[in-house]
């Protein structure tokens, strides 16, 4: 194989992926569009969100499939224009049609993440077979580190374009959507250019300490008919709830904190570095110690910081959302790796884009959950009753841990 393609394929996969984080900056959209469109309603302002991530997983799946039929390069070039599309008629929107938002923004803006996120994830991999710890903690920190690059220069647009939405009209969120659009379609058509699979099939094992390596490529549907898939899903869909609800509600519950604004925004920034860096740091230890106890370790730790939001004052609270983002995004590059080295690369876009759905289905009740206690603190100046929420994500992540442990177990006798 000509490693200098493989390379160029990681970095475009950097680049795409770096430049879909802006969809992580959500918080910084929260409030005001729950203003101005949403009459003050976090919980459906927050199902933007929600269904940005939850159709990202439709999406996954849809262009995993056409990603065997075609190539990568075909996928995240159609997948950048229904993601620019997506952002541009949000700009549109009113507050008599809100509900436009969830189409736009959230569906549109989804399906087409969906077609670049786990297309170049599978693409690199590929390339790279036997580091598909480094080189997938690599790409999808670019994702959470999207989040560090753009987070000033989304308020600075927001700003720019009027402030933040109120309920007497609109803000500068919807120019600032317009100016993403442009940005989205540059990036992923250039990107997609670069993107090239492997001429020759590639080995599928992952280093010597993986716990769970494949012995074979699984096609979809004799994936499904492995209790390992299952686990492996339901484990990412509570795995995901904790760090959502931080992420989504980052900006929200610093104020909440009785931060001003510019603080409330450097703690956007901060789980954003911390969720980037968690991505490639325990990437590169899973390589080394395997996916499931890297796994279980993540969990374990999202177990117990997730009771301690609502009482961690100044400053530890940013120290506190700094580990929930470091673990998070540790979760998120090890997902990818272990569904290869479990069911094999070659149709590992197809395959991951299915075990995505848990992850769709965690973001909605992470929104949901959030949102609804979120309202209650709004204006208050108290956190606190929003203790059963992250009590709730606390449970999740045990219940990870117990399924990932089931999952071990089945891997040693079935030797999958």
């Amino acid at each position: 194989m000509n490693k200098r393609q493989g390379i160029f394929a990681v970095l475009a996969a950097v680049a795409i992926q770096l430049i879909i984080g802006v969809a992580y900056l959500w918080s910084l959209f929260q409030t005001g569009i729950a203003n101005s469109l949403f009459d003050g309603d976090n919980a459906a302002a927050g199902l933007t969100f929600s269904l940005l991530l939850a159709t990202l997983t439709i999406g996954s799946v849809f262009a995993g499939k056409l990603d065997a039929k075609y190539s990568t390069r075909v996928v995240v070039f159609a997948g950048g224009i229904i993601l620019s599309l997506g952002f541009f008629l949000a700009s549109f929107v009113t507050e008599r049609v809100p509900w436009l938002l969830w189409i736009t923004y959230g569906v549109m803006g989804g399906f087409g993440m969906g077609f670049t996120y786990a297309t170049t994830i599978a693409c690199a991999q590929k390339w790279f077979p036997h580091k598909k710890g480094f080189v997938t903690g690599i790409i999808v920190s670019a994702l959470g580190f999207g989040g560090v690059v753009f987070a000033f220069v989304i308020e600075g647009l927001i700003n720019a374009f009027g402030g933040p939405g109120t309920r007497e009209g609109l803000g500068g969120e919807p120019m600032t959507f317009r100016v993403l659009s442009v940005v989205f379609l540059m990036i992923c058509t250039i990107g997609s250019l670069f993107l090239k699979t492997p001429p020759a099939p590639t080995s599928t094992g992952g280093t010597a300490n993986v716990a769970a390596k494949a012995t074979a490529n699984y096609m979809p549907r004799e994936m499904l008919k492995t209790p390992q898939f299952y686990l492996l899903t339901g484990t990412l869909l509570v795995a995901c709830i904790g760090g959502l609800m931080m992420i989504n509600f980052a900006r929200p519950i610093a104020v909440a904190k009785g931060l001003e604004a510019t603080a409330a925004t450097i703690a956007v920034l901060v789980i954003s570095i911390f969720n980037s860096v968690g991505r490639v740091i325990w990437g590169i230890i899973s390589d080394k110690i395997g996916r499931l106890n890297t796994i279980i370790i993540l969990l374990s730790g999202s177990a117990i910081l997730s009771l301690f939001v609502t009482v961690a004052v100044v400053p530890w609270i940013y120290v506190l959302i700094a580990f929930i983002g470091f673990f998070y995004g540790g979760l998120l590059s090890n997902f990818p790796s272990l569904t290869a080295d479990t069911f094999g690369t070659k149709y590992m876009s197809y395959n991951y884009g299915i075990v995505l759905l848990g992850f769709g289905t965690g973001a909605i009740i992470a929104s949901q959950v959030a949102g609804r206690y979120n309202d209650l603190v709004i204006g208050v100046g108290d956190i606190r009753p929003m203790f059963p929420a992250f009590m709730i994500a606390s449970a999740c992540a045990i219940a990870g841990i117990i399924m990932m442990l089931f999952f071990k177990k089945i891997n040693r006798r079935t030797k999958i």
